[in-house]
């Protein structure tokens, strides 16, 4: 516990407060940017700053020409940092009472300007694995120069008070006859698609990905004739090139793009769908050369349900028929009835494409139907799409006829 203090303790709504030095440390750790109030010739300040906490030290960053850094030279500078997290928005039926769920730190102290190089780097180092686990050894660290221009205070956590508030409405009871909705609207703080810079050809980070369920991580796969590896934009040059013909993507769900920009767009879509939890990509890779030749995916993804689809599939021309689709869909198809427990496995492909049909029908799926009207062409018909698929009675004597298949099959060249 911080021990409360005649700064710390509140006039008002005392039951709202804390000083538990756990909670204090996870409102800090859990946000990335925090207010910084100071007073310099009599003037207040208050700066928004990136932070880091350090056992019972909180970092602040800054540049070395800032006033609250200039002002910390010698006995340093009385400071008040407040960090708070939204969490919900309050209806009441009256204006009165409307509220917000938030938590709430405030610490008071004199901060120090930080001198010493090997306390400035570890400050570094944590402000950067903060936004990122493991992201300091994925990046190049500050030089000299580097560190000489950047300044960092250091605020000793003594003087801390946690605000929150949590729960329902809270309102009088002469107001409960009102006809107004009433409740809570949570609020969090969510990570969107990531933006590779110009120029970046790396794969995105494990620590950038989404995490959800085992179903929704598309771990890499390894074949004899291809490999299975997430999908990325630094694939974009590479699976143009392999999928440049008309003829792949003649029933597909997108035009066929011209440009690698507009493959890029196709990626980045894909993507997106994984971040909001509805697609798993992979891109295909041939076992022999390491060559990108396609994409494929899982998507109508149900763990409650234990059903996945797999689709999304598309492989360059000189690939056809090498045994690269069939080893995909087995590496697909394993991983969801033996690891994931899948009951159910699903394709969908256009009515109009019979090799896509035939393809899925010597993998050992059943025909189940069609869905009339189901989806729209890129130049704006209606499709009916052919449903099939696999159930988990169905697979050991799909996998063995598909083991088969592969065993009389040379490697692609």
């Amino acid at each position: 516990m911080y021990p409360p203090t005649a700064r710390t303790i509140p006039h008002r709504s005392r039951d709202r407060m804390s000083y538990d030095r756990e909670a204090a440390h996870a409102v800090l750790d859990e946000a990335y940017h925090c207010a910084l109030g100071f007073t310099v010739d009599g003037q207040p300040r208050v700066l928004p700053t990136l932070h880091v906490r350090i056992g019972d030290t909180l970092y602040l960053h800054g540049s070395t020409g800032s006033r609250p850094l200039l002002a910390a030279r010698g006995d340093g500078l009385p400071v008040c940092v407040a960090v708070t997290l939204l969490d919900g928005l309050v209806y009441a039926r009256s204006q009165f009472h409307h509220s917000a769920n938030y938590r709430s730190m405030v610490a008071l102290g004199t901060a120090r300007l930080v001198t010493d190089e090997h306390e400035k780097s570890a400050m570094l180092t944590a402000l950067v694995d903060k936004v990122g686990a493991g992201r300091s050894a994925d990046s190049r660290p500050p030089n000299r120069r580097e560190l000489a221009e950047t300044a960092v205070l250091a605020l000793p956590l003594r003087e801390v008070s946690v605000r929150s508030r949590t729960g329902g409405v809270r309102e009088d009871d002469a107001d409960l006859h009102l006809p107004h909705w009433a409740g809570v609207l949570p609020l969090r703080l969510t990570a969107g698609l990531p933006q590779p810079a110009a120029g970046v050809t790396a794969p995105l980070p494990t620590y950038l990905r989404t995490a959800r369920t085992p179903w929704h991580e598309p771990a890499p796969l390894r074949g004899g004739h291809v490999l299975l590896e997430p999908l990325d934009l630094a694939h974009t040059d590479d699976l143009h090139a392999a999928t440049a013909d008309d003829e792949v993507w003649r029933h597909l769900g997108v035009r066929r793009p011209t440009t690698p920009a507009g493959t890029a767009e196709v990626i980045a879509a894909a993507l997106d769908a994984q971040y909001r939890g509805e697609r798993v990509p992979w891109v295909q890779r041939c076992a022999r050369t390491g060559a990108v030749v396609g994409t494929t995916s899982y998507y109508e993804i149900d763990p409650e349900r234990r059903s996945v689809a797999i689709g999304h599939t598309f492989l360059g021309r000189p690939w056809w028929r090498t045994g690269i689709n069939t080893e995909a869909k087995l590496l697909l198809l394993g991983r969801a009835f033996d690891e994931l427990g899948a009951v159910r496995v699903a394709w969908h492909t256009d009515i109009r494409n019979d090799r896509s049909q035939a393809a899925i029908e010597r993998l050992g799926a059943t025909r189940e139907g069609v869905l009339r009207m189901h989806r729209q062409r890129p130049d704006g018909s209606w499709r009916d799409t052919v449903q099939y698929a696999m159930t988990v009675d169905e697979w050991p004597n799909a996998q063995l006829r598909l083991r088969e298949k592969l065993r009389r099959t040379a490697p692609a060249a």
